[in-house]
């Protein structure tokens, strides 16, 4: 006997809906498909203490997200993500409503990175890292990243670092960066699309911004530099690239406000204050740079 489509397709979809699992997990759920053995998985994972945050880091898959409660958090090596998100499943990890999150490293060995993201679309938010000997967070070779209203205090070296080629359309959006070596670096690497905006860079003993050998254009803009050794170093170590620093302010910095820091590539500056810098607020000997609607006051 002979089906009509109509029929055909309706036969079809019972066959499918029969062939759907859906099972029940601790935070989360997994939908199966028995026809071709596809499966995909999302989940909610709420963490309380440090081994399960380092697991719950560990084994995260597209579209986890982990929740961290408030308190101190404490690992004796590098908290370490390696999985990739997707652009349409992201992997989140943030702090649990408005709770108070510190991951702590004062526990780690000398030289030890406290956390490092080497995967793409992670969303890293609402989270303190602290005390380490070294950097604080380190993201290597991300794409789509999403580091929001995070702070990254007292550590040895940088508070935050992306680095790496393939470092890609990442966004840090106002982080708090202060008492480590540099506040934030984006260094050793290349990649388009990348911004920091709404940054507070203060007491640290570097620079509060260094791009430091990243050989493409990185956009800064709104941000505040103050109290560092330089303010915004805007290049180094032999690149020669048009970064777009506008709409900041650097002041009662040490050094210089903003440096080209040997970049001979032309920098676009527009619409940055700078004031109160003991070195000069804008330093660009190397005259490639484009300075437009800048002020600056020697007080």
């Amino acid at each position: 006997m002979r089906l009509s489509p109509g029929r055909h397709r309706r036969t079809r979809t019972l066959s499918i809906a029969a062939a759907i699992s859906l099972s029940a997990g601790v935070g989360g759920f997994c939908l199966g498909l028995s026809d071709d053995g596809a499966e995909a998985a999302a989940s909610t994972v709420t963490v309380s203490d440090t081994a399960h945050l380092e697991s719950a880091v560990k084994n995260a898959v597209p579209g986890t997200t982990i929740l961290v409660r408030g308190g101190i958090y404490a690992p004796t090596a590098t908290l370490t993500a390696t999985a990739d998100g997707t652009n349409s499943a992201p992997i989140t990890l943030k702090a649990y409503g408005k709770e108070k999150v510190r991951i702590d490293g004062s526990k780690l060995p000398a030289g030890a990175w406290l956390a490092h993201v080497h995967g793409s679309h992670w969303t890293v938010e609402n989270l303190t890292f602290q005390n380490s000997p070294a950097q604080g967070l380190v993201v290597t070779s991300s794409t789509g990243g999403v580091f929001k209203d995070l702070v990254t205090a007292h550590n040895g070296d940088t508070g935050l670092t992306l680095r790496g080629d393939g470092t890609v359309d990442n966004l840090v959006q106002n982080l708090d960066s202060h008492g480590n070596a540099d506040g934030i670096a984006v260094k050793f690497g290349s990649g388009t699309g990348n911004r920091v905006t709404g940054a507070r860079l203060y007491d640290n003993t570097g620079g509060g911004l260094d791009l430091w050998q990243f050989s493409s254009p990185v956009t800064v803009e709104k941000s505040r530099a103050y109290r560092n050794g330089n303010g915004f170093e805007l290049g180094g170590g032999g690149v020669s690239v048009a970064h777009s620093v506008n709409d900041n302010i650097a002041y009662e910095n040490a050094l210089d406000g903003f440096t080209e820091d040997a970049n001979t590539g032309a920098i676009q500056l527009n619409h940055n204050t700078a004031y109160g810098n003991k070195g000069e607020d804008f330093h660009f000997p190397g005259k490639k740079a484009r300075l437009t609607g800048n002020t600056q006051s020697r007080q």
